[in-house]
């Protein structure tokens, strides 16, 4: 989608997330109809975008959020939080339980998102504790433990 390459390009400093967009979008055992989310202004512009797609924990399948994206005119104006709590509502409506996303812990939290190690949930990769985080969205379904095994695109 034409759009969403331009918004992704155009709130990262080079293509590299768009081009992980774009190979998520083309993984079929990556991609999900319904979790590549967009947001727009009132007149139709579109301005951010937040991307779900399958992931593993021990073999459960669970979700992997990102990148996030908001055009920079709009960004820290609420499109990429739309954006994120579309995508969770999109989710549970799918019977979804569990999101994974590395980012900023002083921002994903206000979502709901903890530190993944509450689950004893870890990357393959060296990364900070507070900087995994997780998400449940089914209370009382368990959780699985283990080691994440995100979509190949990734590249870890």
């Amino acid at each position: 989608m034409p759009a969403v390459r331009e918004i992704v390009t155009a709130a990262f400093p080079t293509a590299e997330e768009a081009d992980l967009v774009d190979a998520l979008r083309a993984d079929p055992e990556a991609w999900i109809d319904g979790l590549s989310v967009v947001v727009e202004t009132a007149d139709g512009t579109l301005t951010g975008h937040a991307l779900f797609t399958r992931c593993h924990v021990d073999g459960s399948p669970a979700l992997a959020l990102a990148p996030v994206a908001v055009l920079p005119a709009f960004q820290r104006q609420g499109a990429g939080a739309a954006a994120i709590r579309a995508g969770l509502d999109t989710a549970r409506s799918l019977g979804e339980n569990l999101v994974l996303v590395f980012g900023h812990p002083e921002y994903y939290p206000e979502f709901g998102f903890a530190p993944a190690s509450r689950w004893s949930v870890r990357a393959s990769f060296e990364v900070p504790d507070e900087a995994l985080m997780a998400l449940t969205l089914a209370p009382g379904r368990p959780v699985p433990s283990g080691v994440i095994a995100y979509a190949a695109p990734f590249g870890v």
